[in-house]
């Protein structure tokens, strides 16, 4: 790396445009980072493109109709209208600066830069699952609660809205002070916590993002939706079993009522 920054100063000196070019090419084909080809670059630009403007209208749409129409303002949709307002931020504060740096190949706006990246898309994504966490242990407190939901009661809903992103930022401002780092990742068009690093504390840091920024998240959703499937299982059996007596004992009336009128009609 000091031979080709030498070089690189050498050529700078001489003015010779090849040999900078030369040099500027071996840096880049040496660069970690430098996994994608110009047609690779273009298609993640294209994908990005296409993502963060469906996600940008489609969130943006949620949030205008939830504002517009007091029906849809219950506490649970307000769960919802979080998870889109995390959704939409990530389209509005990540998906340019990635989606231009893959456009042109690399990283376009510096390390710190990369680091206000790396932050936000965290703690926007953790935002989400743990919404959705909330999400699905609401809806089971609901249906297998004995009493009837209140609607108007956004008491529970608000402090689970807060609890994600105060949770969220317990688990993505620790790179910024020195456990861990944001930095590049992939083909060095995009940034987030440093995976590659093998050191403990950075090895530490994942781990501990890993099982509760997404295990635990994960475990919770489907524990909560597990136990919904199964009581809904169980109620349809009741309804079926319960529909089977009825045609039953349907049934066994019909018949009587045949055999008494047949007897009726033999009778002298």
């Amino acid at each position: 790396m000091i031979v080709s920054n030498l070089s690189v100063i050498s050529c700078r000196r001489a003015n010779n445009a090849l040999c900078l070019s030369a040099v500027e090419g071996h840096l880049e084909a040496s660069s970690p980072y430098s996994t994608l080809s110009p047609t690779g670059h273009l298609l993640v630009a294209m994908s990005l493109g296409f993502i963060g403007t469906f996600g940008f209208l489609n969130n943006l749409l949620v949030l205008v109709l939830f504002c517009r129409y007091k029906v849809l303002r219950s506490p649970i949709n307000f769960l919802l209208v979080n998870i889109c307002l995390s959704d939409l931020l990530v389209c509005v504060l990540g998906t340019p600066f990635s989606f231009a740096a893959s456009t042109q190949g690399r990283w376009l706006i510096g390390d710190s830069g990369c680091v206000w990246y790396g932050f936000v898309n965290s703690l926007l994504g953790i935002v989400s699952l743990i919404s959705l966490a909330v999400l699905s242990y609401e809806r089971y407190c609901t249906m297998m609660g004995s009493t009837e939901a209140d609607a108007t009661n956004y008491r529970k809903v608000a402090f689970g809205v807060v609890m994600s992103w105060v949770y969220s930022l317990i688990w993505t401002l620790p790179p910024l002070f020195g456990w861990s780092r944001y930095g590049p990742e992939g083909p060095g068009t995009t940034c987030s916590v440093d995976w590659t690093t093998k050191t403990a504390n950075n090895i530490s840091y994942i781990i501990c993002l890993f099982i509760f920024c997404l295990i635990i998240p994960f475990l919770v959703i489907i524990f909560c939706y597990g136990k919904l499937l199964h009581a809904i299982k169980q109620q349809l059996l009741t309804v079926h079993l319960g529909l089977c007596s009825l045609c039953k004992g349907t049934i066994l009336v019909g018949d009587l009522n045949n055999f008494l009128v047949l007897d009726a009609s033999q009778d002298p």
